[in-house]
């Protein structure tokens, strides 16, 4: 998948943080553990067949090979996001890729100062790694084995056996296969009955597996899968909203023309008036069905200095 690929700074092996800015993140898995921190605006995500709203100043976590979706509630959400792979620390705690948390919220289980300690924590950490200053790769895994530390010794977890991990990887595998399936599809007309004669499992269950994975039927993920790409071409400069509305695999413009309305309360046509040229768009994700700002680096260390000296932290 190319969703979360997109990676400004990768520079330590299984260590990566970066900030982005997010209208809609399709619904991915990685086998990294990621620990977010909104910024500005609450977020949304989907997860576990729930959907949770984490507002400005709050963390959300999830463990490796999580399928969750993200996406902004009314304005773009800003985010600091740390993904660690269980094999930087698989000398020293190999049980980290079979770690299963109960919540994705940190919120419960930690107390006012130690949200705000982590953030802060977090911020400083975003700062380390973008800084490289001398033996920086040191600090920053110190800091990170700290806070994993934290978050296993305070949030509600159990320890996955084998067969669950192995029957879990499997689950994320076909998951994975059909977000592929509907990439390269969406533009034509697509059914489930392909997806599922190609896997060889009925449609009823397969409905029923995406219903419980992702929170939404597969004709609802195609419908935002088209819809996020027909954004994307439009911002990033396509002046012809009939070819936008064909490559995208709307069936025709009426229909195209009311996913806008329902979603943005606004025409295509009102939708591309208020883009800004293409020159001035910011460096989207690569993924159809995203989309999501990346940073430089020197733009990522003003968004330290901005929030470690400004960020109020959401302990409510």
């Amino acid at each position: 998948m190319d969703e979360l690929e997109m990676i400004q700074h990768p520079q330590i092996h299984g260590l990566n943080l970066f900030f982005d800015t997010i209208h809609y993140r399709a619904s991915h898995v990685h086998p990294e553990l990621e620990l977010l921190l909104v910024l500005e605006k609450p977020l949304i995500i989907s997860c576990d067949a729930r959907c949770r709203r984490v507002q400005p100043g709050q963390l959300a976590l999830f463990q490796p090979n999580q399928p969750h979706e993200v996406y902004k509630e009314q304005d773009q959400c800003t985010l600091l996001c740390m993904q660690v792979s269980p094999a930087l620390f698989s000398s020293v705690y190999p049980l980290l890729n079979r770690i299963a948390f109960d919540d994705i919220l940190l919120l419960p289980y930690f107390s006012a100062d130690q949200l705000q300690t982590m953030g802060r924590q977090l911020i400083e950490l975003a700062r380390c790694y973008l800084e490289r200053e001398q033996s920086y790769e040191l600090l920053c895994v110190g800091n990170v084995a700290l806070l994993l530390h934290q978050l296993l010794q305070q949030m509600p977890k159990r320890v996955m056996s084998q067969g669950e991990t192995r029957n879990r990887d499997r689950r994320n595998d076909r998951l994975l296969r059909m977000i592929e399936f509907v990439n390269q599809n969406y533009m034509h007309k697509i059914r489930l009955t392909d997806f599922a004669e190609s896997e060889h499992l009925s449609v009823n269950y397969l409905s029923g597996f995406i219903r419980e994975t992702m929170n939404q039927s597969f004709q609802s993920y195609v419908d935002t899968v088209r819809f996020n790409a027909a954004r994307k071409q439009i911002a990033s400069g396509c002046d012809s909203l009939i070819d936008v509305c064909m490559d995208c695999g709307f069936s025709d413009y009426r229909y195209f023309s009311r996913a806008f309305r329902t979603r943005l309360g606004m025409t295509p046509a009102q939708y591309q008036q208020q883009c800004p040229p293409s020159r001035e768009q910011p460096r989207l994700s690569q993924g159809a069905s995203s989309m999501e700002q990346f940073y430089s680096r020197e733009q990522s260390l003003a968004m330290c200095e901005r929030y470690g000296a400004h960020m109020t932290f959401c302990t409510k």
